[in-house]
């Protein structure tokens, strides 16, 4: 017999514990949000609305920057052309309408703004209808020689571009083609002479016959007959030293109006040195009436026995 074992075998049993992290305690989600401090945000926010308010800026400037609709043009133009100082002739224009290009490529420097164009364009309705003159050619003129239909409206222009460019539907409203031939840088020098020279006051006789300088004595001859209700100075442009600038016609303007009634003379660009200056001398501070932007707007009486004009006369042997 085998012999006896005195204790049932046993097998020994080990037990293994395995220390759990903490962290493999919590239950995995799938998915877990990602966490950004406030601060890290900031600069983002700031850098998406800058480029928003830039692109919002680019779309306003490139729809401010695009081009105004063209004018419409009016119909069969009569245009005169002055060929020399005694004598003016009527021609046929058979020009197309003005196109954009060429309208504003021969503007003057100085645009008028819509206050100081309703400035104007009240004074001619209020006046409508009456005798027009105006210095210069622009489209937006063209406007209140329809309004004075029944009336007599007359541009003096010196660029030829310009006149193609315009056509005219009436009998009452004539376009002249003028020169002037007085540059810009002349200006200062042409006033110390008026100021010393006594054929340049008012009672100095017939324009046409004038020997003063500053006098216009070759436009149409109809510019002398007329008593004219409103003059309108923008013209010629002026616009450097060697281009014509405005003396002649602010002092021819000023010189029909006191030969004249009652005459409201309007000159535009009175932020420049020329146009300042020989206003002031020719149609003076009293009879300004009122301005708007750089429009200035006076009214002068037929003062055809006055002798003198404004500083003029305190520099003149009477």
């Amino acid at each position: 017999m085998p012999p006896e074992i005195p204790y049932p075998l046993l097998t020994p049993v080990v037990k293994f514990s395995y220390r759990v992290s903490p962290v493999s305690q919590k239950p995995w989600r799938g998915t877990e949000r990602m966490k950004f401090p406030a601060r890290k945000l900031i600069p983002l926010i700031v850098f998406i609305l800058s480029s928003y308010s830039i692109l919002r800026l680019l779309k306003i400037g490139i729809t401010a920057s695009s081009s105004p609709r063209p004018l419409r043009a009016l119909p069969s133009p009569l245009q005169h052309f002055c060929s020399s100082p005694s004598a003016c002739s009527k021609i046929q224009s058979t020009a197309p309408g003005p196109s954009p290009t060429s309208v504003q490529s021969s503007a003057n420097v100085g645009v008028l703004t819509e206050k100081e164009f309703q400035v104007i364009l009240n004074l001619v309705i209020l006046k409508a209808p009456c005798n027009l003159l105006i210095f210069g050619l622009e489209p937006r003129y063209l406007s209140f020689s329809l309004i004075n239909g029944r009336g007599t409206t007359i541009f003096l222009e010196d660029d030829p571009n310009k006149i193609r460019a315009i056509k005219l539907g009436s009998n009452s409203t004539r376009i002249y083609k003028v020169d002037y031939k007085m540059p810009s840088k002349k200006a200062y020098k042409l006033l110390e002479q008026t100021r010393q020279n006594p054929a340049c006051t008012p009672n100095s006789g017939m324009l046409q016959q004038s020997t003063c300088q500053l006098a216009l004595t070759n436009l149409p001859q109809e510019v002398y007959e007329i008593n004219w209700d409103i003059m309108v100075v923008d013209g010629p442009s002026g616009d450097s030293l060697e281009a014509p600038g405005r003396m002649a016609t602010i002092y021819t303007a000023s010189m029909i109006a006191r030969a004249g009634n009652t005459t409201d003379v309007v000159v535009h660009d009175v932020q420049r040195t020329i146009e300042k200056w020989f206003s002031w001398e020719f149609l003076c501070e009293e009879n300004l009436v009122s301005s708007k932007g750089h429009l200035w707007h006076f009214r002068l009486r037929g003062q055809s026995n006055s002798k003198r004009f404004c500083h003029l006369g305190t520099r003149l042997k009477e």
